[in-house]
């Protein structure tokens, strides 16, 4: 049989690199670090095998060897001392993220991204303060398991903001607000403007999708609800079309990076994106899409190495430009 077309010409080795369509770099890779001010020593996160905890002293360390593997930007995360209803330490001075900011900033040259949420920081785990309808004498045990309103939008607005400007006085150099408030975007482009922070971008959580695949995550930030869920401002995991239409309007009030979260379950979105916007887009391949793998690599089912480049490969190739993902330092010192 004489084939004027054989495909597999292009499969040998030799050639095979030559032709290959996706490439993946160290510096498409942003690496999570998590900084808890409650502890003096690393404390190991048992759900994400490989990461830990590190308290404030720590932080510049874990910088550093993030930055030996090639991977150049960090997303920080904080735990800190103590929880309110409003989260007030979210936008402390001396609040764990701005102190960590600070000493990465001053000794690494790292980029600093910072995760700007309240959940973290809220004694109810929500992301940003209650409706009014919430609160009262009897508190959060009160609480019905499951209420019609949770998060007030207007006022999460006005915290969000003020996180926002303390993280950039810290020294971050990029923030990332990933709550899912309506107006988010141009309430905080509007407070980094104000303070002469014109030239710090922000990468929006613009297509944050209300995900079974956060429970690691949930364990390291400890930032679980502590009644009811998020499915009333993070997305419908069944719309794909709403995607559009939230992420057009983070756009329009000045995000400069739109990211959708998880990665892997949604990337008909990320594929969406970069059809439509010429902005980077950026993808999270959550705690959920590491832990699995971890899972069925220690029961010997897969081969972790192949099965976390293979996953961030299609995470690029669906037309992610950037990536943060747990696996970032593994993959990065094999590139």
């Amino acid at each position: 049989m004489n084939l004027t077309h054989r495909p597999r010409r292009l499969r040998q080795d030799r050639v095979r690199g030559l032709v290959s369509e996706t490439s993946l770099e160290p510096a498409d890779l942003i690496a999570p670090v998590f900084v808890d001010a409650t502890t003096d020593e690393r404390v190991p996160i048992e759900s994400m095998p490989g990461h830990e905890r590190v308290p404030i002293d720590e932080s510049v360390a874990r910088v550093e060897e993030v930055l030996e593997t090639g991977v150049g930007a960090v997303m920080l995360f904080g735990i800190p001392e103590s929880k309110d209803p409003e989260g007030t330490r979210a936008w402390a001075e001396d609040g764990v993220v701005q102190e960590a900011a600070r000493r990465i900033s001053a000794d690494t040259d790292a980029y600093i991204i910072t995760d700007v949420c309240l959940c973290e920081y809220t004694d109810h785990g929500h992301c940003g303060p209650l409706e009014e309808a919430l609160r009262g004498e009897a508190g959060y045990e009160g609480c019905p398991h499951d209420p019609t309103l949770t998060v007030d939008n207007d006022a999460s607005l006005e915290a969000l903001d003020r996180i926002a400007v303390s993280h950039a006085e810290a020294g971050a150099d990029m923030i990332a607000p990933s709550g899912m408030m309506d107006g988010m975007v141009a309430a905080i482009r509007e407070g980094l403007d104000r303070k002469g922070f014109e030239h710090v971008p922000i990468m929006s959580y613009a297509a944050k999708y209300e995900s079974a695949f956060y429970g690691p995550f949930r364990d390291a930030a400890d930032g679980a609800p502590a009644f009811g869920n998020r499915r009333h401002y993070q997305m419908d995991p069944a719309n794909a079309r709403e995607a559009m239409r939230e992420v057009r309007l983070d756009a329009e009030q000045g995000a400069d990076v739109l990211m959708v979260k998880p990665a892997l379950p949604y990337l008909d979105i990320v594929r969406d994106l970069r059809r439509e916007f010429d902005h980077p887009i950026a993808a999270y391949n959550v705690s959920g899409e590491y832990a699995m793998l971890h899972a069925a690599a220690e029961k010997g089912w897969l081969d972790l190495e192949a099965v976390a480049l293979e996953s961030l490969l299609s995470i690029k190739r669906a037309g992610a430009d950037l990536i943060l993902t747990y696996f970032a330092e593994d993959v990065a010192k094999r590139l």
